[in-house]
């Protein structure tokens, strides 16, 4: 059902999506459906919260294989890894992590982009042994709102992302986080 309802966000959008025609799509009867999701927007959050875990997979998988020399690297593959998800996984360019649903998808109590900023946080502290702090934190939360709006700009402007648009985003977070970070 998650992969049915991924395709038709990208074919109908959120607003085109319904629990009838998620049940078509998955060949199973709307009883099914509601068996497990009470309605679309639990559909969809279960779809956006496989989509983050498999985000945070690839990064994780990134930085085990990667060999990076410096915490920069690190950013190049969470933005590479966003970038690739948008051009390849079903129904992540229609629902990224949810904002286009709901900001608070993710986790009731936090806005969506609070749930990465501390996903990437503990992956970036573990892997470059960055000081975790409120200063890491708030600068992190400027980079994945920054990373978030050129990265929606790369793929309006091309359907596969204007790589310009996204070798500036790299370049601009890159740099502006060399103000904060301390190893």
């Amino acid at each position: 059902m998650l992969d049915a309802c991924a395709e038709l966000v990208d074919e109908l959008g959120y607003d085109g999506l319904s629990t009838t025609l998620l049940a078509e799509r998955a060949g199973v009867a709307i009883g099914s459906v509601y068996q497990f999701f009470p309605d679309k927007r639990a559909v969809v959050q279960a779809v956006t919260v496989r989509n983050l875990e498999t985000y945070l997979q690839r990064i994780s998988r990134r930085f085990t294989e990667g060999g990076f020399q410096h915490w920069w690297d690190g950013v190049d593959a969470v933005i590479d890894e966003y970038v690739e998800m948008q051009r390849g996984t079903p129904g992540f360019r229609g629902l990224h992590f949810g904002d286009i649903v709901d900001t608070h998808l993710l986790d009731e109590t936090r806005d969506n982009n609070d749930v990465i900023v501390g996903k990437l946080r503990d992956v970036l502290v573990e892997r470059f042994e960055l000081v975790a702090d409120e200063r890491l934190d708030f600068a992190l939360a400027i980079a994945v709102e920054t990373g978030d709006a050129l990265i929606k700009l790369a793929f309006r402007r091309t359907p596969d992302g204007d790589p310009a648009v996204i070798t500036e985003a790299k370049a601009l977070i890159r740099q502006y986080l060399a103000t904060y970070v301390t190893v």
